[in-house]
């Protein structure tokens, strides 16, 4: 089948790539005509492991092709997925659905032979039946169904994701478009990915619903953390004790600085907004909201506390700076309130990331950029891992040290051992652990 995949960012590019390799012919489309050269290069726009290798097999075999015209995408295709940005709007939190809207409108206008418009980017619900009375208006005459297919996309295992889901959710009563993708994603029978069917606004509240669900979980253990290290308790050891019980489980039981990145934060936002519409308060996703709002800078506290008294001129360094290990998204990174809370107390920050470095730098420009962790650390009177990249789980201890005015270490992320830190002489803090 042919599909047109209107968006070429991190769901659109990935979702696109990922259809050609299970056999479909896919064009996808993207108003920056920067981004579609750099991709007809071979270039990619994002870092995702195993991406640029996959685009460039379908490329090759004349299953995947990028383009600025949307007319031209739409010309057989049997399905167009909207798969373009919901960021937080400006002033009062809620998605900003400008985007869809507009391609919604130029699908109408555009749209000559019959297809399913499945909207991909996540999005508050109802905005299905809005993209439906809109692309009804805009003047096509041949039939169209518009159906929910959230995407639930890890950014750094995108691709494993998305070809091995733990399910595939369809929203839409219309048979026709259930017929539709339930041949799309014909390919994912043999791994026995369960499509859940439901009505196009329950799918687009299951997206929400999950992204704050999972905020909550990490929100959750990182309050038990703060708690542990009042009462002497070790965090890790709560996490596994909890997380082994089959009603919890053990993911997104990880202390740590906080969530950020694309989703959670805006998502859970979003979500915030609808019930605040409908008269529906969620009180625990608000309190979640403002919890890690305030952890990001109380993490930046906690590296000040490590420079001891008078932290004014001294030198940390930040080892990790994007939101998660294998991507290059600063998107409401924990980082950067980390960052900013040592800059405000007049502490000289350096930093190094594997792959966020170039954004970075856009957003924190009076930190330094070193071109590698023991740059980095070099002068430092401590060091904090803020992101948990496996480059910084085997550092040579005892270089670090070398390279360090001080061997402070703050742990972020507890992938060190605490004993082992302090014998080999550094003066080491984690998250929750005593």
């Amino acid at each position: 089948m042919k599909i047109a995949m209107v968006g070429s960012g991190y769901v659109g590019l990935v979702s696109g790539a990922c259809f050609a390799d299970f056999g479909h012919d896919v064009v996808c489309v993207d108003k920056d005509e920067a981004k579609i050269a750099r991709l007809d290069a071979g270039r990619m726009p994002i870092y995702e492991p195993g991406l640029e290798e996959l685009v460039a097999r379908n490329v090759a075999a004349g299953r995947l092709a990028f383009t600025t015209d949307l007319a031209s995408a739409l010309d057989g295709a049997g399905a167009v997925f909207i798969a373009v940005g919901t960021p937080s709007r400006r002033g009062d939190g809620h998605a900003d659905l400008s985007f869809v809207f507009a391609v919604a409108e130029e699908v109408g206008q555009n749209l000559r032979n019959p297809a399913v418009i499945v909207t991909k980017s996540t999005v508050p619900v109802g905005t299905g039946d809005e993209v439906e009375r809109i692309v009804a208006e805009s003047g096509t005459s041949v039939k169209f169904a518009v159906a929910s297919n959230p995407e639930f996309l890890r950014e750094g295992a995108a691709i494993e994701d998305f070809k091995r889901p733990d399910r595939i959710v369809v929203g839409t009563d219309d048979e026709w478009a259930r017929e539709v993708l339930s041949e799309i994603y014909r390919p994912l029978f043999l791994n026995r990915a369960p499509i859940l069917f439901t009505s196009r606004r329950s799918a687009e509240l299951i997206k929400y619903a999950a992204n704050a669900f999972l905020a909550t979980k990490i929100t959750f253990i990182n309050e038990i953390a703060d708690l542990c290290e009042k009462v002497g308790g070790d965090v890790q050891d709560v996490a596994r004790g909890i997380g082994l019980d089959g009603r919890i489980g053990s993911k997104f039981l990880h202390p740590g600085p906080g969530y950020g990145g694309s989703c959670f934060p805006k998502d859970t936002l979003a979500l915030l907004k609808t019930s605040e519409d409908y008269d529906s308060p969620l009180r625990v996703v608000e309190a979640v909201a403002k919890v890690n709002d305030s952890r990001k800078r109380a993490m930046g506290r906690k590296v000040i506390d490590a420079l001891g008294e008078a932290p004014r001129g001294k030198r940390v360094a930040l080892l990790g700076l994007t939101f998660k290990p294998n991507t290059d998204d600063m998107r409401d990174a924990p980082s950067i309130a980390i960052a900013q809370a040592l800059l405000d107390a007049g502490v000289e920050v350096v930093a190094y990331d594997p792959e966020g470095m170039e954004p970075a730098s856009a957003i924190m420009p009076e930190v330094k950029m070193a071109g590698s962790a023991y740059e980095a650390l070099e002068g430092a009177d401590a060091v904090a891992i803020v992101t948990e990249w496996d480059a910084f789980r085997a550092l040579d201890l005892q270089r670090m040290k070398r390279a360090m005015t001080a061997p402070a270490v703050v742990g972020l992320r507890n992938f060190c051992e605490p004993s082992d830190m302090r014998s080999r002489g550094f003066a080491y803090t984690s998250i929750g652990r005593g």
